[in-house]
């Protein structure tokens, strides 16, 4: 079969050479003799308006290109898989890609029309990049650049976040079925194996047993008897409640639960041993039964002082104000616990803006009511929260100096104005009053 059977255009080049014809040099290349092409290749000529560029198809793994987003916009991607479409001609690929200005939850597959091929970069192979840019790094330089690519995930040298993100870099569950709601997932989890062929899964709202299709879902719940957590309810106000689950009493709804928020969280290690933690499960209540807003999950006993080891308020829930009440719900467990507390790091991006905003409001809102001079100690004992947090708050809005061997906190009330106007509206509040809980030392 000639070539010219298995060459494509867009429409807006030149048609393709009959196969006894000789092909036109251009941009002063010789393309007489040119290389062979693969049956399933396609050779794209980009706007003939612009400078003239031949894309090869299918798009090669690691080449950067525009695509277009939901916003209408082009942005910079990196396609970091392919897949042939089922039913398609001989070139119908999907490209898994990376929009390198943001977040790795929102990596997606795409098509073919909504990437810009007049942008497309040759794509380079990383071993060989590696290999050649590292001749170039000084040690210092090399040390820098390792120390840089594991934010998010502190606990990996830059060896095992290669392997990471190699191994989980295409999401294999795109979408969640819970309750009323389907929900993108953000992130690779490793399933059980049966799951491989799965691309969404159906989760039962009160128990969170996952199943593989809509059918066996809607069997399952005319048997689940289930229409809250299981464990104590701790707090109620209004239509929200709050359930203590014992990861050793209830296993199977604590790993599943885990399952379900892997999907979310990328810079957490997932706990298959669940009998250590209680998790904190935040709940809007109808008369349907208690509907999943989100958790919080905290180790028993934790020699480093930490108050929460995990946080995800679900997407279909956030900025309603629930992040900022399952923060401000484990500092008074703390309180109660008559201890300072921290959250387990590394946290997520996400997590740590919640954080950042907590903290500010809770300490912004106590400097501006007190009168006189106020301690970092006093602060700390005040709020349960941890006094290197508190530090590093009021650092980040210069708000504290270092005189005379101590810090010296600066609170002008015009400042203390315009940081609490930054930080934005508060999180829902939590009625102590309503706080019904023993800590878990004493139940034991």
């Amino acid at each position: 079969m000639g070539s010219s059977a298995n060459t494509e255009t867009n429409g807006t080049g030149p048609p393709p050479s009959s196969s006894n014809q000789k092909p036109p040099a251009m941009n002063g290349g010789d393309l007489s003799h040119p290389p062979p092409l693969a049956l399933d290749q396609a050779i794209v000529m980009s706007d003939p308006s612009k400078k003239r560029k031949m894309v090869m198809l299918p798009l090669e793994v690691g080449t950067l290109v525009m695509c277009r987003w939901r916003d209408g916009k082009h942005h910079p991607v990196k396609v970091i898989e392919r897949r042939r479409i089922h039913n398609g001609c001989t070139n119908d690929y999907e490209y898994y890609v990376h929009y390198t200005e943001f977040n790795r939850r929102l990596d997606e597959w795409t098509h073919l029309d909504q990437l810009d091929l007049d942008s497309v970069e040759c794509a380079v192979d990383e071993k060989v990049e590696e290999k050649v840019t590292s001749l170039k790094k000084t040690r210092h330089q090399k040390r820098k650049i390792d120390e840089t690519h594991v934010e998010g995930h502190e606990e990996l040298d830059a060896a095992s976040l290669r392997e990471h993100e190699e191994f989980t870099k295409v999401k294999n569950i795109a979408t969640v079925e819970l309750g009323k709601y389907e929900i993108e997932t953000w992130y690779f989890f490793p399933f059980p194996p049966e799951y491989n062929d799965c691309v969404k899964l159906f989760f039962c709202e009160f128990c969170l047993n996952f199943m593989k299709r809509k059918e066996q879902l809607r069997r399952h719940m005319r048997k689940c008897d289930l229409k809250h957590p299981p464990g104590d309810e701790i707090y109620r106000s209004g239509t929200l409640s709050m359930f203590e689950v014992d990861g050793k009493k209830n296993k199977v709804y604590a790993q599943n639960l885990c399952y379900l928020a892997k999907l979310f969280l990328d810079h957490k290690t997932l706990y298959y041993d669940v009998d250590l933690f209680l998790f904190y499960v935040l709940c809007e209540c109808d008369d349907r039964g208690c509907h999943k807003v989100g958790y919080f999950s905290k180790e028993k006993h934790s020699e480093e002082a930490y108050n929460l080891a995990c946080i995800l308020t679900l997407p279909s829930y956030q900025r309603k104000g629930y992040g900022k009440f399952l923060i401000a719900f484990s500092y008074e467990l703390s309180k109660k616990e008559g201890k300072v507390g921290t959250p387990e790091r590394p946290l997520s991006d996400l997590g740590l803006l919640s954080y950042r905003g907590y903290w500010t409001r809770v300490l912004l809102d106590i400097l501006k009511k007190h009168k006189g001079n106020i301690s970092i100690k006093e602060l700390s004992d005040m709020t349960a929260i941890k006094a290197e947090d508190i530090l590093s708050t009021l650092q980040s809005l210069e708000l504290i100096q270092y005189r005379k061997g101590q810090h010296v906190i600066c609170a002008d009330p015009k400042v203390l104005d315009r940081h609490l106007k930054a930080a934005g509206r508060g999180g829902l509040d939590v009625d102590v009053s309503k706080l019904i809980w023993t800590p878990y030392k004493d139940q034991s």
